[in-house]
């Protein structure tokens, strides 16, 4: 059984603590203690070779920056003032990724034409091979780093496959904590992405924005990294899926990643809390029950993403223990197959559908 994690800020981590995935999570705990990455980051949860004990054959890595307005202190040099620093800081992630495959092609590839996921995926099947590259496929968090829309050709030359208009606000809508509608730039972005193929990702979203997208948008829709917000009661956060806008994906064919996030799964959640992998299951659960099959949600874990160890359910140590999750589903009477789909295979499914022959 494969993995596939459709929300991973690697590139962000990779240059705001220096932290290097190559490495075993043990190892970078180690280098990390006493610093500032576990500080306000929490301890890393991603190794290259906890990806290989889970299975974990693909993630979706972001290129994320923030808005200069939500920095979070001298140490966050992923910011932007405005649309050209924006598209600057987003530029040097992608350069990263680039490096990390080159410099360390046994350890990570990238995903931007079928070709190559067809690839990655020959290597974690062939169980003769003792190393099994995890693919990487881009995903822009935040749409900011598209000034003219012009640039969305680079764009996807460059391998970006998947873009999520908003984190924060943005000029294209309403974001986490700061609602509103597509604005007329959201719009003319949406109409922008249709030709190239890119899949819209409808995290952070406000919900009026959302629904829009999801009425416009002719092509590929999902959610990478989101939860059920009819689980999370008295909620006020617009972070997490109404079920109108489940209801709208699932009506789109999209498929939702559910986030292990102890945040995401207990309202007014403390770190003296437990939670168990049970709230995850509970997440997904409720998402294969409206739409009367489990061909339409997966994982999209944010691992690193703003949190670390300290903030996950109790089970997990790293991302080497998403597999547990798998266990959990087949005890709850979900079959092998369900299980497969929904660890992995849904969005396996949507990135053959989806990434282009040839760019």
């Amino acid at each position: 059984m494969l993995i596939v994690d459709a929300h991973q800020d690697l590139a962000w981590n990779m240059l705001a603590f220096g932290r290097d995935y190559t490495r075993s999570v043990a190892d970078t705990r180690l280098l990390e203690q006493g610093g500032l990455a576990p500080q306000v980051n929490g301890d890393t949860l991603l190794g290259w070779p906890e990806y290989q004990k889970g299975g974990v054959a693909v993630a979706f890595a972001t290129l994320f920056a923030a808005p200069i307005r939500r920095k979070l202190g001298n140490w966050d040099t992923q910011c932007y003032a405005d649309e050209a620093q924006a598209r600057q800081l987003y530029r040097a992630q992608l350069d990263v990724y680039y490096r990390l495959v080159d410099e360390h092609p046994e350890h990570f590839r990238l995903i931007q034409v079928a070709r190559d996921l067809n690839e990655v995926l020959s290597n974690w099947i062939d169980q003769d091979k003792q190393k099994h590259p995890v693919g990487l496929v881009v995903l822009m968090e935040g749409a900011e780093g598209v000034g003219e829309f012009a640039e969305l050709e680079e764009w996807w030359q460059a391998g970006v496959r998947l873009i999520g208009p908003a984190w924060s606000g943005t000029r294209f809508c309403g974001g986490t904590r700061e609602p509103g509608p597509l604005t007329a730039d959201g719009y003319a972005l949406l109409d922008s992405m249709a030709p190239f193929g890119f899949t819209l990702d409808l995290s952070h979203m406000d919900e009026k924005a959302a629904l829009q997208a999801l009425d416009h948008y002719p092509g590929r829709v999902v959610a990478t990294h989101a939860n059920a917000l009819a689980l999370l009661k008295g909620s006020q956060s617009n972070r997490h899926l109404t079920d109108r806008v489940i209801q709208g994906l699932l009506e789109r064919d999209g498929i939702i990643g559910v986030v292990p996030h102890n945040s995401f799964l207990k309202v007014g959640w403390s770190r003296r809390e437990e939670v168990s992998l049970t709230e995850v299951v509970a997440h997904i659960d409720y998402i294969c029950q409206m739409a009367g099959d489990a061909d339409h949600v997966g994982l999209g874990t944010d691992f690193d993403g703003g949190f670390g160890w300290q903030s996950v359910p109790d089970e997990i140590d790293s991302i080497a223990d998403l597999p547990k999750i798998a266990n959990l589903l087949a005890e709850n009477g979900y079959s092998q197959e369900d299980v497969a789909a929904i660890m992995g295979q849904n969005w396996l499914s949507l990135l053959h559908s989806c990434l282009p022959d040839e760019v």
